[in-house]
């Protein structure tokens, strides 16, 4: 008995291993990949964190607002005893300090404009102090030392009775040159002063001018609040209300919108950056976001959200420079950080001083200051990732801007108080959608092309439709997607109608040929050569797809009145865009049917041919054996190459990149565009900031992406095998 050689066993034990070990390096590749996105979407998922950096003790008595720099290395407080001091956080040393009120200030007639660095108090005689803070930072031989100064204070009578000024707000132009001060006097009168300075240009000379106005508030003015923009002024009211002034050019305060009664009075309000979402903390420890929406002339001011309560009535909001985030103290000395758009709770638990009564937000938005009694904490925030909930990514979300809560995806913008929305959902949908419509092209085009060329093309045709329709596979999609753009999409929207009209043309005209064929083979039997149907099939459905095209001018000039799109706006009201679903379905559909076809082709290829001969021998037809017997056996392999091809439609990026708008709407006309995850990913990840909210969260569409794919194959797989059990008899 000869024996293998050596040589070939150690060469067959090297093939095996070498096998084993490439499949072991796909496997571990695929869960290094798997590994890295779940690492980097981790993160998301952090909770934020408040701790405590230092507690020093200030100069002056209770604090009853405070500011702080950028680095928190100072501390301008504003006292009860109406003094302004700027010191040291962790000397105590007193860089500047300005009496801007004579004796006692109440707690509730100090207030500090949002986005500024600005104390605006109140006095007993009918007068308003705004004392602006200037911090400053330089950087010598490596070392920083940040300084302040207070420049003049601005005093402005408000009430020439010299009545008592309840409450004040202010608010001082980007470019210094208008001041806006409000005022609530003790009978509930609201006066606003616009002082404007303009400089001429030419001479240099300064031409001041004021302006005044008041009103007459419904309730009880508990809270004043001046927006940025100095055109609209807001009030917490005693009676639970939120009232909404617009202040006209004359510096008139008009057109008063009332919110509904609460039963528990509004304690405090303020703006987060923007100016769009109006936070109001209540006496019950409530807090509500709303919204003052404007839609033409008309206004509203509509409930968005609540948060959770905190344990006593809120006494004071830090809104955050950088985001929708704002802190919030209550009178017992609890302290919540929360963010708007997400609605999420980030940290909450007891303020550093049991006293505290004055809070700041630190200009770069990662710490705070807490102040009470005479001492101050700095604090340290983290919280790298708050935009981001279940809600914010899967959910319907009021967006600032928006009538109702929606779905959408808008990742940056041209302001730096953008808020971003950063749903997933409408990608998911546009997968979906870009998938299906591909699909409904690819599978029935594909299946039935394999089971023609496997049971009934003439063998000499099949060698050489088989090759070509498998390279078409090999066709970049970039390609694809470039033709799908430039070429189809201009072409679709001018040939449309003909393409819909070939639904109603082709198969009757298919139907036609078959049995017009069929006389033709039962008269000339043998004369007629294999494979020449083919070519008359083809020429019937050029001659059907010529009709349609010809037919096209005349359908859009009787029936649709005009061009297709003009119709399909006017009539059913459905906007029609050059790249749009049908122009991703052509084209994707193109580069998916290969795959599906080379499959489903080796599918009915390996069917039995005892089975075939058998299922002829009883006396059934062609057709009968190859829809009864050849398709549920091939059945098996026919799904695996559909669910290969909807995993390729998945995972497609040029095609869907360049074919559609790129628009991530939810809306299921086919003649509307679409944005998908993987598009998302190629578009989005070459601007996304390392580490940042919208990097994390691409990353978190991949793994989307890369779940889906496996739920499919897994669920496919599951399919597969079963169908194999079933027919494995046969």
């Amino acid at each position: 008995m000869r024996q293998t050689s050596p040589r070939r066993l150690l060469a067959d034990k090297a093939a095996r291993w070498i096998v084993t070990a490439g499949g072991f390096a796909i496997i571990a590749s695929i869960l290094g990949i798997l590994f890295f996105i779940v690492h980097e979407v981790a993160p998301l998922v952090r909770r934020a964190s408040v701790a405590i950096e230092t507690v020093h003790a200030i100069p002056g008595g209770a604090p009853l607002a405070v500011l702080t720099d950028e680095y928190r290395e100072l501390v301008a407080s504003l006292d009860a005893d109406g003094r302004v001091r700027v010191a040291r956080l962790t000397t105590g040393e007193v860089l500047a300090e300005a009496a801007i009120v004579p004796g006692p200030v109440a707690p509730a007639a100090v207030s500090v404009p949002p986005g500024s660095t600005a104390f605006v108090a109140a006095t007993s005689d009918g007068r308003v102090v705004v004392q602006r803070i200037a911090f400053t930072a330089s950087f010598s031989q490596g070392s920083r030392r940040v300084a302040a100064t207070l420049p003049k204070a601005t005093i402005v009578e408000m009430d020439a009775a010299h009545r008592p000024v309840t409450r004040a707000a202010a608010q001082v132009s980007v470019d210094g040159e208008s001041l806006v001060v409000a005022a609530a006097t003790a009978d509930d009168t609201l006066v606003l002063d616009r002082e404007t300075a303009t400089v001429n240009a030419m001479t240099g000379d300064v031409v001041r001018s004021s302006s005044r106005g008041q009103a007459v508030l419904p309730a009880g003015a508990t809270s004043i609040l001046l927006d940025v923009a100095q055109q609209n002024l807001y009030a917490g009211l005693a009676d639970g209300r939120i009232g909404w002034f617009r202040i006209a050019e004359d510096g008139t305060p008009s057109d008063l919108l009332l919110s509904s009664p609460s039963p528990s009075p509004v304690s405090t309000i303020t703006l987060l950056i923007g100016d769009r979402s109006l936070i109001v903390g209540r006496e019950n420890g409530a807090i509500e976001v709303w919204f003052p929406q404007r839609r033409g002339t008309e206004r509203s001011l509509s409930y968005v959200r609540s948060f959770p309560s905190l344990a006593a009535a809120v006494r004071a909001f830090a809104p955050s420079p950088r985001g929708k985030g704002f802190l919030a103290l209550d009178a017992h000395g609890g302290m919540a950080l929360m963010y708007s758009t997400s609605e999420r709770v980030l940290w909450s638990g007891r303020a550093p001083l049991p006293d505290a009564t004055a809070l700041a937000y630190a200009p770069k938005a990662d710490g705070a200051l807490v102040a009470g009694g005479s001492r101050a904490a700095a604090l340290s925030i983290a919280a790298p990732h708050p935009e981001v909930s279940l809600r914010a990514l899967f959910g319907k979300v009021w967006y600032e801007g928006y009538e109702e809560p929606a779905y959408s995806w808008q990742s940056s913008s041209g302001t730096e108080d953008f808020e971003p929305k950063l749903s997933l959902t409408p990608l998911l949908f546009g997968t979906l959608k870009g998938t299906v419509y591909s699909l409904l092209l690819a599978v029935p085009f594909g299946v039935l092309s394999a089971m023609y060329a496997s049971q009934f093309l003439h063998p000499s045709l099949k060698r050489v439709v088989k090759p070509v329709v498998e390279i078409m596979a090999s066709l970049p999609s970039v390609v694809l997607g470039f033709l799908a753009g430039l070429w189809l999409a201009p072409l679709l929207e001018r040939v449309l109608p003909a393409l819909l009209l070939t639904a109603f043309v082709v198969p009757p005209a298919i139907v036609l040929a078959g049995l017009t064929w069929e006389r033709v083979t039962r008269r000339f039997g043998e004369r007629i050569h294999p494979g020449t149907e083919v070519f008359f099939f083809v020429f019937v459905l050029a001659l059907a797809l010529a009709s349609c095209l010809s037919l096209e001018p005349f359908l859009e000039r009787t029936v649709l009145g005009g061009t297709f799109s003009t119709w399909l706006l006017e009539a059913l009201g459905i906007r029609y865009d050059q790249r749009n679903a049908i122009v991703v379905g052509l084209a994707m559909g193109f580069a998916v049917i290969p795959l599906i076809f080379a499959i489903a082709e080796d599918a009915f290829s390996n069917v039995p041919r005892s089975l075939i001969s058998g299922s002829l021998a009883l006396g059934a037809s062609r057709w009968q054996t190859v829809t009864r017997v050849v398709l549920p056996t091939a059945s098996p392999g026919i799904f695996a190459a559909v669910m290969v091809g909807f995993g390729r439609a998945v995972g497609e990026t040029m095609i869907v990149l360049m074919a559609t708008g790129n628009t991530p709407i939810m809306d299921g006309s086919p003649f509307n565009g679409f944005r998908t995850l993987s598009a998302n990913i190629a578009v989005e990840i070459p601007e996304a900031p390392v580490g940042g909210t919208l990097y994390r969260t691409i990353f978190l569409a991949a793994l989307l992406l890369f779940a889906l794919t496996f739920v499919v194959n897994t669920v496919a797989e599951l399919v597969r095998q079963r169908l194999r059990d079933k027919y494995s008899s046969l």
